[in-house]
């Protein structure tokens, strides 16, 4: 089923959700990966560190703590099928929230290109840092390319 992509009103109110992995491992948690979130509307990125064993719950509890409490309740998702998105966890959060999620296709990707575009910023900007550097940290590099 294709998705009709809606032109957001205000900002946050569609905000597309990507996961980059296989990160090295750093910081004090042992990160390893990065939630990209992007906002429709001003094309504005959040990037949220993680580790790639977090739950549905951990990744709710994150979202929750670190950009909703932020933003406010955002109108819908778009989003690859990850299992974290796909739980039944996030369609009860959904549901009692009112929100809507939105999955991309395996064969129309480019529905969630806006952060799919968003991770190549993110893992050129890292190369970029981590060549500078060849003693850096993936992830102490992170906060300077504006990753939180």
């Amino acid at each position: 089923m294709m998705i009709q992509i809606q032109v957001p009103k205000s900002p946050w109110e569609i905000v597309h959700m990507d996961w980059v992995t296989a990160l090295p491992p750093g910081g004090d948690k042992s990160y390893n990966s990065c939630l990209v979130l992007v906002d429709s509307y001003s094309k504005t990125p959040m990037f949220l560190t993680f580790h790639k064993d977090y739950t549905a719950m951990d990744t709710a509890i994150i979202i929750w703590n670190k950009f909703i409490s932020h933003t406010g309740l955002f109108q819908n998702i778009i989003s690859d099928r990850d299992p974290k998105f796909t739980s039944a966890l996030w369609t009860n959060l959904h549901n009692l929230f009112g929100t809507k999620i939105s999955f991309s296709t395996a064969y129309h990707p480019q529905t969630d290109g806006l952060a799919e575009r968003m991770i190549q910023t993110l893992e050129d900007r890292i190369r970029g840092s981590v060549l500078m550097d060849q003693n850096s940290n993936t992830l102490m590099v992170l906060p300077i390319i504006g990753v939180h």
